[in-house]
């Protein structure tokens, strides 16, 4: 359809976008900062460093360290490895080596180590080992007083540049899991969204079909004798069909919402239909939509169950209510086969009924009764609060 198919390339457009959303930074963005040791480089290259071959290796194992510990740090799992703590400490080493035994533009490892800190380090250990590289560096800058830079501006950029890094890398961090939890719900809504309607689905068409099943037999049955009680059967027939489309629609939408009056209304007539004497008997206050609605669902499936697998000849439902809590009964006399050895166990519509009863702070039980016959018991408090699932208790 036209409508489905513009619904689906909007999808599809979202999800894109939602792939080029920028996520947190890559390792490769903490490469370049490498080029702080281009004086380092120069000087040897220049043959301005004593012992130039011991420069030299410091200088190869300092980067080789640094880019393993930068990939390192985007990884949760390596980041928090004793591996990477080990890594770190061959850095520091290497810096301090370097920093005291030349001086001046080797000062500047200082802050690549640090920028390799926040890529590692978290809470406590962050800041201390930050605050310490700050003032190692300050200390050995003005004992060396050769530095490309003043004292308290090389402890500064060492300070700073790891406690921006690992800003930077949490936040990105945090953003990354919120979009994931946001996409996690959205599954979730959808799935719930499906269940509601599968429940739904199965309750009405299962009651409404049973209900047409039984009404087209009574027709039959009354046709070669009374044609007039005949129709009044396809009239029922006729409404039935038209109340399910109406209440099929509803369920789609998600704005179906029940009336336990209405409920008992067709209970009599499927029941009567069948042969089945039906009472009903109410006591209690006015209850709340919500629990109305529920307790439709649970007449509802009742029935449908006394229909299809009864061989009841009476079928009472008894509503008793107080302030806080109510209280609805459905009892035959009929001989169930497959009857649920324990309470609440029963098939694919009482279980649904006992999830939804439960989401409200009901219950709902289904058994043998002591004298014979079947009994479904449903409670739930007066006021049935919406349901936990993110779904409204009328439409489960």
């Amino acid at each position: 359809m036209p409508g489905n198919g513009r619904q689906a390339r909007k999808e599809r457009r979202r999800l894109r976008n939602e792939g080029r959303r920028p996520g947190p930074p890559g390792p490769y963005a903490l490469l370049p900062w490498l080029l702080m040791g281009l004086g380092s480089f120069s000087n040897l290259f220049q043959g301005e460093t004593p012992n130039p071959w011991i420069g030299g290796l410091g200088l190869l194992a300092f980067n080789s360290l640094y880019i393993s510990v930068v990939f390192r740090g985007f990884v949760k799992e390596k980041r928090e490895s004793p591996v990477s703590y080990v890594l770190l400490g061959a850095m520091a080493a290497i810096t301090f080596g370097l920093a005291i035994g030349y001086g001046g533009s080797w000062l500047l490892f200082f802050p690549l180590l640090s920028l390799a800190c926040g890529t590692i380090l978290r809470h406590r250990w962050l800041a201390a080992g930050l605050l310490g590289l700050a003032v190692a560096a300050c200390l050995i800058a003005v004992w060396r007083d050769d530095s490309t830079s003043t004292p308290w501006t090389l402890g500064y950029g060492t300070f700073i540049s790891g406690a921006v890094t690992a800003a930077i890398l949490t936040l990105s961090e945090t953003v990354m899991e919120l979009r994931a939890t946001r996409q996690e719900l959205a599954r979730t809504a959808v799935e719930k969204e499906r269940l509601r309607f599968s429940r739904d689905l199965h309750d009405l068409l299962g009651h409404t079909l049973s209900v047409i099943v039984v009404k087209s037999e009574a027709a039959r049955r009354l046709a070669p004798h009374d044609v007039d009680a005949a129709l009044l059967q396809v009239a029922d027939i006729e409404s039935v069909g038209r109340q399910a489309l109406t209440e099929i629609r509803e369920a789609v939408t998600g704005y179906r919402e029940g009336s336990l009056a209405t409920e008992l209304d067709r209970a009599r007539s499927a029941l009567t239909a069948t042969g089945i004497q039906p009472s009903v008997r109410r006591s209690g206050p006015p209850l709340a939509p919500q629990t109305e609605a529920l307790l439709g669902w649970v007449v509802r499936e009742s029935v449908t169950n006394i229909v299809r697998h009864s061989t009841a000849t009476t079928c009472a439902f008894v509503v008793e209510g107080t302030p806080d809590r109510v209280r609805l009964t459905v009892t035959d006399d009929g001989r169930t086969p497959a009857a649920p050895p324990t309470p609440g166990i029963g098939g694919t519509g009482l279980k649904g009924l006992t999830e939804r009863l439960a989401t409200a702070g009901g219950s709902l039980e289904a058994g043998p009764a002591p004298a014979g016959g079947f009994v479904v018991t449903a409670e739930l408090p007066a006021d049935a609060p919406q349901g936990t699932d993110g779904e409204t208790a009328v439409a489960p």
